[in-house]
């Protein structure tokens, strides 16, 4: 299998316009992020934007990127649009030998080991999606764990995802809620995803699902539709950057 990594990259922004330009350490989030990707054994790592002046700022520092239309709904049809422009420019590659792992341009400290234990997951080959999840832990709360903004996800033993939740997944029956946390591992769902590369075409013309509405989780639409998600475990936290409070937050841990 050939792997690469994309990375969406969206000038619009409603609460932090311009965020993949912003700087961060002195360098702008977006440069962070593919300098990280470029640290494992990929094929090839480009930036798929609509904007030039992401794209100048990407080929500046000696990255690639790519143009794509500025109407995609959300990321996975952005990085659709860059596959097939990537596979028309390779036509030695088989979009049956081609994984995509969808890296989010917001995530300036995303582990290079985390973008391999997604490319680790296709070594089953009944995987049509990966992604990610990481364990809650003794020093998280009760606050943390109902918090409906990190989704939640379970698993089967070998890893193929069950479901995804805004809400606390698996119900301890006859638990009292303080004792949750001690008494089971719950998994948040972390939102990096690797894509067999004709799956990622045949997801990205799927119609909305009713489990998919009620959560609005994008990922319930793939299993709804019957598409196998293995997950892979990690143990790395990331800083998503969505809001100027967030940018703050990241250059204090980059600084230490």
């Amino acid at each position: 299998m050939k792997y690469i990594a994309i990375i969406p990259a969206r000038y619009a922004s409603t609460r932090l316009p311009g965020k993949p330009l912003a700087l961060l350490g002195g360098k702008p989030v977006i440069q962070h992020v593919y300098e990280h990707a470029t640290q494992c054994a990929l094929t090839d790592v480009l930036v798929a934007t609509d904007d030039e002046r992401i794209l100048s700022a990407v080929q500046g520092f000696g990255g690639k990127a790519v143009m794509t239309l500025a109407d995609h709904r959300c990321g996975t049809d952005r990085c659709l649009e860059a596959m097939n422009s990537w596979l028309q420019e390779h036509e030695e590659v088989s979009a049956d030998e081609l994984v995509v792992v969808n890296v989010q341009g917001d995530e300036p400290f995303v582990h290079p080991e985390q973008i391999s234990d997604l490319c680790r997951c296709f070594d089953s080959s009944d995987t049509d999606i990966a992604t990610l999840a990481r364990p809650y832990t003794a020093a998280d709360t009760w606050d943390d764990l109902i918090n409906p903004n990190t989704p939640k996800v379970v698993f089967t033993p070998d890893m193929r995802a069950v479901l995804f939740s805004r809400s606390v997944i698996p119900y301890l029956r006859n638990v009292p809620q303080e004792q949750w946390l001690k008494q089971h591992t719950f998994y948040r769902h972390v939102g990096m995803y690797a894509y067999q590369a004709n799956v990622l075409r045949r997801i990205a013309a799927l119609a909305p699902t009713p489990l998919e509405i009620a959560e609005s989780l994008e990922q319930l639409r793939w299993l709804e539709n019957g598409y196998t998600i293995r997950v892979a475990v990690t143990e790395h936290a990331t800083i998503g950057i969505d809001t100027p409070e967030d940018l703050v937050k990241a250059e204090q841990f980059i600084r230490g």
